[in-house]
């Protein structure tokens, strides 16, 4: 690919991450378009439709994530650290068109992998967590990602904002 239509390409994707994640998976085409500064005829070249772009976005998303949870992981820091850090690195990203195109598109094998290991990660993390005292220890693992998961795959989320604070704060162990 060249170099300016790799430029192009980056900037859609920069905008449609911002907007998606912003309002949802149904901005209109031609305001990501915009947002990137490119005509829409640009957008429609390197995306054919929204669906092959809310699929890049949700691979890219899924990369971000797997590679935050597993620095996070191997800073070795406090256990619970990590849990927060990796909900405050949630914040502003389209989890929710991830958690939505995961449950009505049937995954492609690369977002299926990535799916995978993120959820391996956050199993690890909260695990770590619970086996350090700092994590409630009267929930599975698997229930207590659920619940990071439902509060952090929502539009418009925010660090620190009042429903993330009120679910870590349920989560912590007395």
């Amino acid at each position: 690919m060249r170099a300016d239509a790799r430029r192009n390409r980056d900037r859609i994707t920069a905008a449609a991450l911002a907007l998606v994640a912003e309002r949802g998976p149904e901005v209109p085409m031609e305001e990501i378009a915009r947002a990137a500064g490119l005509g829409v005829g640009t957008l429609y070249r390197h995306f054919p439709d929204r669906g092959a772009l809310l699929e890049e976005i949700s691979v890219a998303g899924l990369v971000d994530l797997r590679d935050a949870a597993r620095a996070l992981l191997d800073a070795g820091g406090p256990p619970w650290a990590a849990v927060e850090g990796f909900v405050a690195h949630c914040a502003g990203r389209p989890l929710a068109l991830i958690k939505a195109l995961a449950e009505t598109v049937p995954a492609p094998p690369e977002r299926e992998e990535l799916q995978g290991e993120v959820d391996t990660l956050m199993l690890r993390m909260v695990g770590a967590a619970q086996a350090a005292g700092a994590l409630r220890a009267d929930l599975a693992p698997a229930d207590a990602v659920a619940v990071l998961s439902a509060v952090v795959c929502r539009p418009g989320v925010r660090a620190g904002d009042a429903l993330t604070t009120v679910l870590l704060d349920g989560l912590r162990a007395r």
